[in-house]
């Protein structure tokens, strides 16, 4: 009888997955206290979460950065940051801060669950105030600086108007300001103007008001090849998922991947000369040889662009993959004599075969992409 296990009342399923990411909390503990001995104990570390993690379960990671010592949080849009808020995997009153510049519906939800939110332009501000003031409470928030990147924020030449129009907003609270480098991992030039601009400004305001605010701006590139952008906090992303920014970095940390993308092997077959495989016919035998089915395809996240030029691990062993990835399978070339059955594992990147690294340089892509691109299908193992 085949092992079943019921996760939903009144539905059993199989317990055996075709396809799983394992996630090594271990590894993502590890990689947490590399970047801390990096940055030494001055300046804070905010956890970047968006994307569920990067595909390694936000909840999950969260946990094992909290008790790493890590209290600041960084997601994508208030969406994200209320299920990291509501998950339980928090402990304390964390701070989380939601990078997305708000519509105006948004905001009541940032008061609501204490999130900090991104302000860009002054009819957010003024929004924001009216809401905060008609529940008579104070929302927290930050100032995003566009220095260089192009995509969210206001430049640094209007920056101290809007920064003037919070300190005259009582029901809005000032919790930082920040800006992201661009291309800190490779043009160091560009970097060092962003992070003069920005902390030209701060110095400035903190000057004229008075006061302290924290101040952060080192992504991983920055956190590896600048130390004098660490200022009073830095956000971590890839590095904590284990792999660099870029492989000329000046400054290498000894990360661990955190995940393991898997699949099974469900068939295995002889073929013939010159049997074609998969879509569009791209791939034929050049003799009689064995071919095995993977259950995981484009649709789990293993890139239709890497068709037959990856390699996959299959009892400590690569194998070509072949022909054109499909939505749900994959094919490989066992050869003419193998040792591979129906219920293998199949390692298609991770500790136990290529990087996300090494399939993303054959995607045309980033290891970002490739973690982030394992979809919710596969299911998350936590080792």
């Amino acid at each position: 009888m085949d092992e079943k296990t019921t996760e939903f009342p009144g539905r059993e399923i199989p317990a055996e997955n075709m396809t799983e990411a394992l996630v090594s909390l271990e590894n993502l503990a590890w990689n947490a206290r590399q970047i801390r001995q990096r940055v030494g104990e001055k300046a804070g570390i905010m956890g970047i979460v968006k994307a569920n993690a990067y595909g390694h379960n936000v909840h999950k990671v969260a946990e094992v950065l909290e008790r790493s010592g890590i209290g600041n949080f960084g997601v994508a849009n208030i969406h994200e940051a209320i299920e990291l808020r509501t998950g339980g995997a928090l402990k304390t009153t964390a701070t989380i801060l939601a990078f997305s510049s708000p519509l105006p519906s948004h905001i009541a939800f940032f008061l609501k669950y204490e999130i900090d939110m991104t302000i860009c332009d002054s009819r957010t501000i003024q929004t924001a105030e009216e809401i905060a003031a008609a529940q008579n409470k104070t929302l927290a928030i930050q100032l995003k600086v566009d220095t260089g990147m192009g995509r969210l924020g206001v430049h640094p030449s209007v920056a101290m108007e809007l920064l003037s129009q919070i300190d005259h907003s009582p029901h809005l609270e000032l919790k930082g300001i920040y800006t992201h480098f661009a291309d800190s991992a490779n043009n160091e030039e560009f970097t060092k103007k962003q992070l003069a601009a920005f902390t030209t400004l701060t110095a400035e305001y903190e000057h004229r008001a008075g006061k302290k605010v924290c101040k952060h701006a080192a992504n991983s590139g920055a956190i590896l090849s600048k130390p004098e952008s660490w200022l009073d906090m830095v956000r971590p992303g890839i590095l904590l998922y284990g792999y660099h920014p870029a492989k000329n970095s000046p400054f290498q940390l000894e990360v661990k991947p955190v995940m393991q993308f898997e699949a099974k092997v469900i068939f295995v077959k002889k073929v013939r000369a010159g049997t074609t495989i998969s879509y569009n016919r791209t791939w034929s035998a050049p003799e009689a040889r064995y071919i095995a089915t993977i259950a995981a395809g484009y649709a789990d996240g293993y890139a239709r662009s890497l068709s037959s030029r990856a390699t996959v691990m299959i009892n400590g062993k690569a194998y070509p993959q072949v022909g054109i990835v499909t939505m749900d399978q994959i094919m490989v070339d066992l050869g003419t004599e193998h040792e591979v059955k129906t219920g293998d594992k199949a390692v298609l990147f991770g500790w136990d075969g290529p990087s996300a690294d090494d399939l993303a340089g054959i995607a045309g892509t980033i290891s970002y992409e490739t973690l982030c691109s394992v979809s919710s299908r596969v299911k998350r193992i936590f080792v």
